[in-house]
């Protein structure tokens, strides 16, 4: 077995009235007004942070968050990160028509890539929404450019999940590579180990553990995933929520930024493009379209 690339680390970058967990509670029209934005200042901690340690991420980043943050998206692709899509409202895909979705999208990446001047290669689903009663949003994403998604987490969950999809990176029909979010299957079971709320759950020596034996055992990169909300334990708490949306969303908040940095000291980062091998794939598709035609 050959070396093993360093394991991706990746952000996606929204506020915490985003998240689909408060989208009850909280309008659209809301956001960044009567509850106010904070994911510019936790999004450069989190870029202080990588500089500490000397590590490159990709950035998904809610179209949203671009239009009102412009500044923020020059400073990530200035430092070296990988610049990736997250849509533009944070709408789930499987809740979108093939229409509105590609509207969505299309929107997202064309600020991204106008503000910033870089291409961007890669799109992350909200609620990692790509399942069996969408799959049309593959044919989209290669539509419009895209290179890479990781877009599906292949475990059961009552917000999202495929499991009976594949647990490891692969070429779709549709000519988009699929990077899901790591899982353990240990025992029947496809166990959440991707980061976000179950890596705030588990002690860090599990999380650690669990990693390592998924690094073993496949012979391929670990990615890891979380929001700049995450590292925000200050933020305003949701007093109409469900005990369940807030039992998931505040859990350990004031633990994340100390475990984050042992998550960086103990293994390799780099950016999804980086990690997976990705780089120069637009050159072979290009490539390819011409000979077809």
């Amino acid at each position: 077995m050959g070396k093993i690339s360093p394991n991706a680390m990746t952000v996606d970058v929204e506020d915490y009235f985003h998240v689909s967990a408060f989208e009850k509670q909280i309008k659209v029209s809301d956001w960044g007004k009567k509850h106010a934005l904070r994911v510019d200042v936790s999004t450069q901690r989190l870029l202080d942070i990588f500089a500490q340690h000397d590590t490159k991420a990709t950035f998904f980043v809610l179209g949203w968050v671009a239009e009102a943050c412009p500044q923020l998206i020059k400073n990530i692709v200035e430092q070296g990160h990988e610049l990736a899509s997250h849509g533009y409202a944070h709408q789930k895909a499987n809740q979108q028509t093939p229409k509105v979705f590609r509207e969505d999208v299309y929107r997202s990446k064309s600020f991204l890539e106008d503000t910033t001047g870089v291409s961007v290669r890669g799109y992350r689903a909200p609620s990692f929404s790509i399942d069996p009663s969408n799959e049309w949003a593959f044919e989209v994403l290669a539509e419009l450019g895209f290179i890479y998604s990781s877009s599906t987490y292949p475990v059961k969950h009552d917000l999202y999940g495929a499991p009976d999809w594949p647990r490891h990176k692969y070429l779709r029909p549709e000519g988009i590579i699929e990077i899901p979010i790591p899982t353990n299957n240990s025992t029947k079971l496809n166990l959440p180990i991707g980061g976000g709320g179950f890596f705030r759950l588990y002690p860090y020596r599990l999380s650690k553990a669990l990693i390592n034996n998924f690094i073993k055992r496949s012979g391929e990169p670990y990615s890891f995933y979380f929001h700049p909300w995450e590292i925000d334990h200050e933020q305003p708490r949701m007093k109409d929520a469900s005990f369940k949306s807030t039992f998931r969303h505040y859990l350990n908040l004031h633990r994340m930024e100390t475990r984050l940095n042992c998550l960086l000291s103990d293994f390799d980062w780099d950016t999804m493009s980086n990690a997976y091998q990705l780089n120069g794939l637009e050159n072979e598709r290009s490539s390819a379209d011409q000979t077809n035609n």
